[in-house]
C-alpha cells in the first residue's frame, strides 16, 4: 500500500486462489498512471520518506516520477508541465 495524507493506492490479485508463484502473483503487470497536482514536490517527498523514486523527467508535457512496489509493479505520478519535453530536474538547477 502507497499512503500520502489521506489517499492510498493498493495492488492486489482479484482471485486470490489463483496466484501464481513469485512477485507480483495473479496480477498481471501494471503501469498505474496517477495524475497530481505537482510530481516533482512528490518526488521530493518521497526521498525525504526513505523512498527511491525515478528522477522526475518531461514526457508528453508532463513531469513524470515513478517509483516501484514490492511486488515490481510500477506507479507513475504525472502532473502537467510548460517545461521542455525531456528536460529532467537537475537541468532546472543550472
Amino acid at each position: 500500500m502507497l499512503r500520502l495524507n489521506t489517499v492510498a493506492i493498493m495492488v492486489q490479485p482479484d482471485r486470490p486462489q489463483e496466484t501464481s508463484p513469485g512477485k507480483g502473483g495473479g496480477v498481471v503487470f501494471c503501469i498505474f498512471c496517477i495524475f497530481c497536482d505537482d510530481a516533482v514536490a512528490l518526488y521530493h517527498q518521497f526521498v525525504a520518506q526513505g523512498v527511491q523514486p525515478e528522477e522526475p523527467f518531461v514526457g508528453n508535457n508532463l513531469w513524470v516520477t515513478s517509483v516501484t512496489n514490492p511486488d515490481g509493479h510500477r506507479l507513475d505520478f504525472e502532473s502537467p508541465t510548460d517545461a521542455p519535453e525531456e528536460t529532467r530536474l537537475p537541468d532546472l538547477r543550472r
